[in-house]
C-alpha cells in the first residue's frame, strides 16, 4: 500500500488555500539547474512546510555534455539554457512569482566556465544562481525522502543520481549520519566509457564501465556506518527506471508512491537495455528518447550501488533535490522567523533536545554534564581568555555529544560527529556545527590529531578552540561517570602551576573523583598546565531538639 506524506498544520492559517487570514495566496517558484536537465516548479503554500503544485516545467539541456572531457560547459549547451530560464521566468511571472529560488549543481560547479554562465544568467535573464555544495544536495534529497516517508525507526540509504554526480546519503533514526558524493553520473559516466560510440554497448565496454563504477564506490561505501533496510532512490534514472518496469507489467497509471523495484529487475533491465541500439532504445515503453542514450550509465549505477551496499530494495521516490528546495522555502515563510532573541533560542534547545532524545540520549545524565561543563568553562574563561560565547557551543556539545548511540556505542562519538554536523540544526551556521560536532567528537577517545581530517580542516584558533572545550568536556562528563548526578556544584580556582576544581557532592562521589583524575591528559596539553580535584562538604547546621 502507498504511503502518503503527512501534512503539518499549524493554527493561524488556511489549510485550504494556504494563506494568511486576508492575504493573497502565498506563491514560491525553484529552478534545479541539473547536470542533464533543468526542471521548474511553481508552488502555493499550505499549512506547516507542506505545498501544492501549480506548475511545472522540464528542459533537457544537458549541461554536463563535454565536460568530464573538456572541464568546461559546453557553449551550445549554455546557451539553451539560458534560454530554458528565460522561459521559466516567464512562467512563473505568469503566476505572480518574481522572486524565483535557483540553484546549480554538479556540472556548473565544477565547471571552469561556471560562473560564466551563471553571470549571463544574471545579466541577460535577471536570476541570481546559487552553486550548491555535493553536502547540499545530499542534505536536499534527503528533506524530501524524510518528508515523504517515515524514516526515523529505520537505516536507510538515499541515492540521487543526476548528470555528473551521484550524492549518497546514510541516515539512521531520521538523521543524517553521512553525505558521500561521487562523480559517478549518468551523463559523466556514458561519456566517459564511450558506451554510445559502438552499435550496441558490447560485454567488454559494459564490463569496463562496472568495473569503472565499482572503483569509485568500494572504497567510500567500504567503511558504511550500517548494513541498510532500503534505499531510497530520486532524480530522473529511477524514475524513467520504474517508468520501464510499470509498462512492463501493464501498470499503466501514475507510479505508486514509493515504488518498489528489487534488485533482480534492475539487473534484468540493465542486461537487456545494454544489448539495445539508441535507436531500439528509444522505441522502449516508459523510456524517453532524450534518456534513451544515458540510461544503460545511469541503471548500472543502481545496480552496483545495491550491489556494495548490500541492499535487495530500491523504493523509488518521484521528488528529490528540488522538492528539498521548496520545502526549505516553505519553512522559511513560516510565521514568527523574525521573533526576539528569547524566543529563537527557545526554537533553538528545544531542537537539540528533540534531536537528542530521537538518537536515544540519556537526557538526565546528558542535562547534567553539561550544566557542569558550562559552570567549569564560565568560571575559566577569564583564566584562559576563553571566548566568552563559547559557552553556547560546550553547552551544545554537552547535549548532543552521545546521539552517536544511535548507530552503536563503540564508536559513538564519531558517529556523534557525522549525526551533529548534518543535522541542520536551527539557529547554528554550518561553522557553528562544524565546531560543536568537533568538541563532540572528542569528549571520549583519542586526542585531536593531524591526520584527522575532521580537525585539520578547521583553522588554527579553531583547532584550540576545540582541543580546550572538549578537554572541559571530558572533565565534565567524568564528574558523572556514575550517572547518580551526585557532583551538585564546581568551583574552580588557579594556582601558578596548576588547576583546582573544588566539587560539592551528595552521596559518595568516590567513582566521579577517580573517573575526572583519570581524563585530564587533554586538559593539561589543551590549556598548558595541571589540573586537580577535591571534595568540599559544606557545613551542615543543627537544629537543636530542645
Amino acid at each position: 500500500m502507498s504511503q502518503q506524506p503527512t501534512e503539518i498544520r499549524l493554527t493561524g492559517l488556511d489549510a485550504e488555500n494556504g494563506t494568511s487570514h486576508g492575504d493573497e495566496p502565498v506563491r514560491c517558484a525553484a529552478i534545479d539547474i541539473g547536470s542533464n536537465s533543468m526542471r521548474l516548479v511553481v508552488a502555493q503554500k499550505l499549512a506547516g512546510f507542506d505545498y501544492r503544485v501549480l506548475d511545472e516545467e522540464r528542459e533537457s539541456t544537458r549541461l554536463a555534455h563535454s565536460l568530464s572531457v573538456h572541464g568546461n560547459l559546453d557553449p551550445e549547451a549554455i546557451d539553451n539554457s539560458i534560454s530554458a530560464l528565460r522561459r521559466f521566468k516567464k512562467i512563473a511571472e505568469g503566476f505572480g512569482v518574481y522572486d524565483i529560488r535557483t540553484i546549480a549543481t554538479c556540472a556548473v560547479r565544477e565547471a571552469g566556465n561556471g560562473g560564466y554562465f551563471c553571470e549571463r544568467a544574471k545579466s541577460e535573464v535577471g536570476i541570481d544562481i546559487e552553486v550548491i555544495s555535493a553536502d547540499m544536495e545530499g542534505q536536499l534529497a534527503f528533506r524530501s525522502v524524510a518528508q515523504a516517508f517515515d524514516v526515523r525507526d529505520m537505516n536507510v540509504v538515499i541515492a540521487d543520481i543526476g548528470g555528473g554526480s551521484t550524492e549518497i546519503v546514510f541516515a539512521c533514526g531520521g538523521h543524517i549520519e553521512e553525505i558521500l558524493p561521487t562523480k559517478l553520473g549518468c551523463v559523466r559516466v556514458t561519456e566517459q566509457y564511450g558506451i554510445n560510440e559502438e552499435l550496441f554497448t558490447t560485454p567488454d565496454s559494459l564490463k569496463k564501465m562496472i568495473a569503472g563504477i565499482d572503483k569509485e564506490l568500494k572504497p567510500m561505501i567500504k567503511q558504511r556506518p550500517f548494513v541498510p533496510q532500503v534505499l531510497f532512490g530520486t532524480g530522473g534514472t529511477f524514475t524513467t527506471l520504474a517508468s520501464i518496469l510499470m509498462m512492463q507489467r501493464g501498470e499503466v497509471g501514475q507510479m505508486e508512491w514509493g515504488y518498489r523495484v528489487h534488485r533482480a529487475d534492475v539487473s534484468h533491465t540493465l542486461d537487456t537495455l545494454s544489448k539495445m541500439t539508441i535507436k531500439e532504445r528509444k522505441s522502449v515503453p516508459g523510456l524517453s528518447a532524450d534518456r534513451a542514450d544515458i540510461i544503460v550509465a545511469g541503471i548500472a549505477i543502481i545496480d552496483r550501488l545495491m550491489h556494495r551496499l548490500d541492499v535487495n530494495t530500491l523504493r523509488i521516490h518521484d521528488r528529490g533535490i528540488r522538492d528539498g528546495l521548496m520545502l526549505t522555502m516553505m519553512e522559511e515563510l513560516e510565521p514568527g522567523s523574525a521573533e526576539d532573541k528569547e524566543a529563537e533560542e527557545q526554537r533553538r534547545q528545544e531542537a537539540m533536545s528533540t534531536f537528542a532524545r530521537s538518537c536515544g540520549v540519556d537526557m538526565i545524565h546528558t542535562q547534567h554534564v553539561a550544566n557542569l561543563a558550562v559552570s567549569l568553562f564560565r568560571q575559566m574563561t577569564p583564566m584562559f581568555d576563553l571566548r566568552e560565547t563559547d559557552d553556547e557551543t560546550i553547552y551544545a556539545a554537552a547535549m548532543l555529544q552521545d546521539v552517536g548511540y544511535l548507530i552503536n556505542y563503540e564508536k559513538h562519538h564519531k558517529h556523534s560527529y557525522s549525526l551533529i554536523l548534518n543535522s541542520q540544526l536551527p539557529g547554528f551556521s554550518r561553522h557553528a556545527l562544524e565546531i560543536v560536532a568537533n568538541v563532540a567528537r572528542y569528549h571520549r577517545g583519542a586526542n585531536p590529531k593531524k591526520k584527522h581530517a575532521n580537525f585539520t580542516r578547521l583553522s588554527e584558533n579553531d583547532q584550540t578552540r576545540v582541543k580546550q572545550l572538549a578537554a572541559i568536556l571530558r572533565v565534565a562528563g567524568a564528574l558523572d561517570r556514575s550517572h547518580r548526578q551526585q557532583v551538585s556544584k564546581v568551583e574552580v580556582t588557579k594556582h601558578p602551576d596548576h588547576v583546582f576544581v573544588s566539587i560539592e557532592a551528595t552521596g559518595d562521589p568516590e567513582v566521579d573523583l577517580w573517573a575526572a583524575r583519570s581524563r585530564t591528559e587533554l586538559f593539561c596539553k589543551a590549556f598548558d598546565t595541571d589540573i586537580r580535584f577535591g571534595l568540599h562538604r559544606p557545613a551542615v547546621s543543627r537544629v537543636s531538639s530542645d
